[in-house]
């Protein structure tokens, strides 16, 4: 999607590389959602709503994902250390952003196709400085997708520990947060189950697919 030349990068960052224990050790990245790797529709989502730029963080069988998923254009980083949760991956995605230009990632992860371009478009355009803090809600419960400011990225890596992820340093700036209600046009489930697969194939949101301005 083309900016104008002085308007900020907003970089998408997806984290994708939890190896799936409760889905018999199968990638999350690599289950099948309409015929395709996860780690595609997600990255889809993420340009389509308006991302400049997406890193990607894989973990869990990272080289077979790189072979069997389509990521060309996206800057693609492996977390050694993804067996010790979700805060090490978005350490790592935040640490391949701080050399870039962008002044904000907005994070999503790959386990929720119910999120898609819209949401993520609203989103993004609630960035207004390198100071944003905004995350989507669902009937006014915090929720992803998440932005952070480029400023802030430093404290959140500092407080990202286990699977925890940013939780402890959102909840410590509660009242910073711009949220930003996407529940009209998106599902926040998680893919974390065997009985939660069949929610991969059911139609997308009838709002997903509406046209993006």
């Amino acid at each position: 999607m083309a900016h104008a030349p002085n308007e900020p990068v907003v970089a998408g960052l997806l984290l994708a590389a939890g190896g799936g224990r409760r889905l018999g050790g199968h990638p999350k990245a690599l289950l099948s959602h309409r015929g395709r790797p996860l780690v595609e529709h997600a990255v889809r989502v993420l340009r389509e709503g308006g991302c400049d730029t997406v890193h990607v963080v894989l973990g869990a069988a990272a080289e077979h994902v790189r072979q069997e998923a389509d990521l060309s254009g996206c800057v693609v980083v492996d977390n050694a250390d993804w067996q010790d949760g979700m805060g090490s991956s978005l350490r790592t995605g935040l640490e391949s952003l701080t050399a870039t230009p962008a002044g904000a990632a907005l994070v999503c992860l790959v386990d929720q196709p119910g999120i898609g371009a819209p949401a993520v478009a609203r989103v993004r355009a609630a960035y207004r400085s390198r100071d944003a803090l905004v995350a989507a809600s669902y009937n006014g419960e915090r929720g992803h997708p998440v932005l952070f400011g480029a400023d802030r990225w430093k404290a959140i890596a500092a407080s990202a520990v286990g699977d925890r992820g940013a939780r402890a340093y959102l909840k410590e700036h509660a009242d910073a947060i711009e949220l930003v209600e996407c529940g009209d046009i998106a599902e926040a489930y998680d893919i974390d189950t065997t009985e939660d697969l069949a929610r991969l194939e059911r139609p997308a949101h009838p709002e997903q697919t509406a046209h993006l301005e």
